[in-house]
């Protein structure tokens, strides 16, 4: 009995021991290898093995990573998560699209929509400038007469224009300058609404032929656009009459 415990004993003693027996074995840049009871220096730059005395692997140490290397990784991180949040943000955008409008006919109606009120504006700001150039028009002949001396009284003395038509042709200039660059901002407006809607008329098609990077994926039950249209293949050929056969020839 006491000899089976003796036995027992050194066996699991024995088992305990290899860890502990264990050597640090890699093969460096220059295929040189390298075995060691504590890791080598020469293997801080390659992957590491932790084996046994029979070379049997207990675990991998990659190396460690240097500057360089971590703020790539870092950054090559960080690009990830950014083109998944674009993914997401495209996706979210495609089922926006894909709920508003059901056809593309919708899609200009929408444009035309949101277009017509600016239109509006231009058109007030095109007859406030024709009815400031009327005035300013007006106020010029009248400064002209003034300018001219035919004014002056019998003394010969020289009536200057009234200080109030000064100040008016001077603000109507004013106004003609900031309605001009109102009515360039609207139509930089309605070209940038048009352009907007033209992008999202070329994606919801795309999104509904197929064509979209991220198209979104059709409801269950519901066929892709190229089962569609070889379902639609299908059913013209089906439907297509049979020609007659051809007649026998007689002699």
């Amino acid at each position: 009995m006491n000899n089976r415990m003796k036995t027992l004993c050194l066996a699991v003693s024995a088992l305990l021991a290899v860890p502990a027996q264990a050597a640090f074995k890699c093969v460096d840049e220059k295929g040189r290898t390298h075995i060691g009871d504590t890791p080598p220096e020469q293997c801080a730059k390659v992957v590491m093995y932790e084996v046994t005395r029979t070379g049997q692997v207990l675990r991998t140490i990659q190396p460690s990573l240097t500057e360089d290397q971590v703020k790539a990784r870092i950054a090559e991180e960080e690009k990830r998560k950014e083109a998944e949040k674009i993914g997401a943000e495209q996706k979210r955008k495609d089922l926006a699209l894909l709920a508003t409008y059901s056809s593309e006919a919708e899609v200009d109606v929408a444009r035309d929509r949101n277009v017509e009120p600016i239109q509006g504006r231009i058109k007030l700001a095109k007859e406030r400038i024709t009815a400031i150039d009327k005035r300013s028009k007006e106020l010029d002949e009248e400064l002209e007469f003034y300018k001219a001396g035919k004014s002056a009284k019998a003394g010969g003395k020289k009536v200057e224009a009234p200080p109030m038509m000064v100040e008016e042709q001077a603000r109507l200039k004013q106004e003609k300058q900031a309605v001009t660059k109102s009515i360039a901002g609207f139509e930089k407006e309605v070209a940038e609404m048009t352009r907007k809607y033209e992008v999202d008329k070329k994606r919801w098609l795309a999104l509904k032929t197929g064509g979209g990077a991220a198209a979104v994926d059709p409801k269950p039950g519901e066929p892709k656009p190229a089962e569609k249209v070889e379902a639609k293949a299908e059913v013209k050929a089906e439907a297509k009459p049979e020609g007659k056969a051809p007649a026998k020839k007689t002699n």
